[in-house]
């Protein structure tokens, strides 16, 4: 993932895609550092709807959860007093057990949520958004052999002010064990030229 959020190839396939911006510029590393040691992503905006399949940042904190296997809690700051602090557990990779944890994570919360999106991939004839990345092949089960970036999310989600939103995300780290408090900085390969083409040097990636 690391290796991604560089503009460098991965060395497993399917851990990026060029279509899936992961690429992070100077600012977004360092909240992405920031997440990994605080198990929780706290952004700026309050649109995360809009964001999420655009942004490098989410898309890089989203591939780093799913290869630690927990989930992907990020605090979207809002400009209007409230912030919407969001609880994705589709890194998890347990699709059966995901409505079960949802439900336990409002009552966990002490606090009113809802559950932003579902579960379940869209079928076939399913005409929603989405559906071609997300569906399934015969029997194959999409959350064991499809990557990150094709699987929809299950988010819970609440709107609070920014210290409640704050205190719920280290509580929500704190449950889901999201934080590496010893996570070093992360350091840029050789040979690597960040927001330049194949052309001039770089790897043409995010």
């Amino acid at each position: 993932v690391e290796r991604i959020s560089w503009g460098k190839p991965a060395k497993k396939k399917g851990t990026g895609s060029r279509g899936v911006p992961h690429r992070l510029n100077a600012d977004e590393r360092q909240l992405f550092d920031q997440a990994r040691r605080k198990g929780v992503l706290e952004i700026g905006g309050s649109g995360w709807r809009s964001q999420r399949r655009d942004a490098p940042l989410l898309n890089t904190y989203r591939s780093l959860c799913d290869a630690r296997g927990q989930a992907c809690i990020v605090l979207h700051k809002g400009s209007t007093g409230e912030d919407d602090l969001v609880v994705d557990l589709s890194p998890l990779r347990l699709p059966e057990t995901f409505d079960e944890v949802a439900i336990a994570c409002l009552a966990f919360s002490g606090v009113p949520g809802q559950i932003e999106a579902g579960v379940t991939p869209p079928s076939d004839d399913n005409d929603g958004e989405g559906g071609e990345n997300y569906s399934s092949v015969g029997d194959e089960d999409p959350f064991e052999s499809r990557p990150i970036y094709q699987l929809p999310p299950c988010n819970i989600a609440w709107t609070l002010n920014r210290a409640d939103a704050k205190s719920l995300g280290k509580k929500m780290a704190k449950a889901f064990d999201t934080a590496e408090v010893k996570a070093p900085k992360s350091k840029k390969p050789q040979h690597v030229k960040p927001g330049k083409g194949r052309r001039h040097g770089g790897y043409g990636i995010g």
